[in-house]
């Protein structure tokens, strides 16, 4: 498996794209392109190496991680997934982007399907669990695939942070609730992919992270 990271739009989110190099499968986690460059950018890489994208996650719905859902459905016919409690969200984006700056004007591009607690997600020789992990937004999920060792995190976990959680449908006590009894239980070599900076792991999350 080969996870390649793009940083996109403003806020510095990153977009993930996840690849079965025994299939050529691919998925993007958390479509941040914004501008034409990157979205440019993230087509190309798909199209140079002969991937499919079979798959367009958000781990939860605020505009910096969907802004690329439209131009991904619009270029490969994929509709993305997320969990239902976050879709709501899409109603706002045009609005939020207003009061960030952010010149995002067109419709926000609905949802092909919902995410729940336990689903699992096949690409390839891969496969990825669902955990919903509210908190930092109402429908926030991460991806674990327990093969590889990795978690794509979404906005829950940072490298010795958390996700906010000041917004419309947060909540402190669950977003340190849900990691606690999800994903810090998880493998301490585990490698955590978050939606903004670098990576770390569940070991070293447990021992700086002041959070948890």
């Amino acid at each position: 498996m080969k996870i390649k990271t793009f940083i996109f739009n403003p806020l510095q989110e990153n977009t993930y794209l996840v690849i079965d190099q025994a299939s050529n499968q691919c998925m993007v986690i958390d479509a941040g392109m914004l501008f034409d460059q990157e979205k440019q950018e993230i087509a190309s890489y798909i199209q140079d190496h002969g991937l499919t994208l079979t798959y367009v996650v958000n781990t939860h719905l605020h505009l910096d991680h969907c802004f690329g859902n439209g131009f991904l459905y619009q270029t490969f016919g994929i509709k993305p997934l997320a969990h239902a409690a976050d879709e709501n969200l899409l109603r706002f984006m045009k609005a939020h982007a207003g009061m960030f700056g952010v010149p995002f004007n067109e419709e926000p591009q609905p949802l092909g399907g919902y995410l729940n607690e336990g689903d699992t997600l096949t690409l390839g020789n891969q496969t990825f669990t669902v955990l919903h992990i509210p908190g930092h937004s109402q429908g926030g999920i991460v991806l674990y695939n327990a093969k590889q060792g990795v978690l794509f995190s979404g906005d829950s976990l940072f490298k010795m942070s958390i996700g906010r959680t000041d917004l419309p449908g947060g909540s402190y006590q669950d977003l340190i609730e849900n990691l606690t009894q999800k994903v810090m239980t998880l493998p301490d070599a585990t490698v955590v992919y978050p939606g903004h900076g670098p990576t770390t792991t569940i070991a070293h999350e447990k021992t700086y992270n002041a959070y948890l």
